[in-house]
């Protein structure tokens, strides 16, 4: 068993952060510096990703052979960015259009590094909402995204639960086995954060297998600084969620991402 301390500011970092309308993104704590950013695709370096979101992106596109038919569109934005993109969205598309399909600066999961939007290669992208059917290569993406950690952020019928208008071009990366879990169980980030609350860590995790790995998912609330015991004769990642705690995942087989 290792010991680890996790700090209240702790909890504003990792893959499983929730940034919404409700918490904004604590970027003095928990920025990536440009060192951690990695372009998506090597032939449009300006779009960048927190680094493994890119590796992961990167997998993931070369297994289907995506960049045939898929191109970036917007990934990591700084607040600036994000402040110009609302107010300039204010002024050609008025305030209703802006408040559907573009965060509140500073509470764009596009400052976390962990967001992409992605359209169907042609002619002309639309910025803000680039087309991303359901169909051929778009659909083979959809298809594999939560093999590698990524998953729709804003479903069709979600609009009241995650504050943001169905979005079907704009993935998050959340990290392996947790795109899969909310996949299975129908669940927006939002929902997964308090779906996991009936799992407190020591007690009864969620258990979650997938082609012979078994992992283990527990939520560990922090109101301050707390020590814990955890089992290091496994692989084992922490993520804070942006609100009051730590997603715990603990893996029971050698192999995976």
């Amino acid at each position: 068993m290792k010991k680890l301390v996790l700090q209240k500011e702790e909890i504003y970092s990792g893959s499983l952060i929730l940034v919404n309308r409700t918490y904004a993104y604590k970027e003095n704590r928990s920025g990536f510096p440009e060192l951690s950013l990695l372009p998506g695709l090597e032939e449009e370096p300006e779009i960048l990703l927190q680094r493994r979101a890119a590796v992961l992106l990167l997998y993931l596109m070369d297994k289907i052979n995506g960049w045939q038919g898929i191109v970036p569109v917007s990934g990591w934005r700084s607040l600036r960015e994000q402040e110009e993109i609302w107010d300039s969205s204010l002024k050609e598309n008025g305030r209703k259009f802006t408040e559907t399909y573009v965060a509140v600066p500073g509470h764009s999961e596009h400052q976390t590094g962990l967001a992409i939007d992605l359209g169907r290669k042609q002619d002309s992208v639309d910025f803000i909402r680039p087309e991303f059917p359901y169909t051929g290569i778009c659909g083979v993406f959809r298809e594999r995204a939560a093999e590698y950690g990524f998953i729709e952020r804003y479903p069709e019928g979600k609009e009241a639960v995650t504050g943001i208008g169905y979005e079907p071009w704009h993935f998050r990366y959340v990290g392996v086995p947790h795109a899969g879990i909310m996949e299975r169980e129908g669940l927006t980030l939002e929902e997964y954060i308090d779906f996991l609350r009936q799992f407190p860590y020591g007690e009864r995790p969620y258990r979650y297998c997938r082609e012979g790995q078994e992992f283990l998912v527990s939520y560990l609330e922090l109101s301050e600084a707390i020590t814990i015991e955890i089992d290091d004769s496994h692989p084992y990642w922490i993520s804070g969620n942006n609100a009051d705690g730590f997603v715990i995942t603990q893996e029971r087989s050698r192999h995976g991402y």
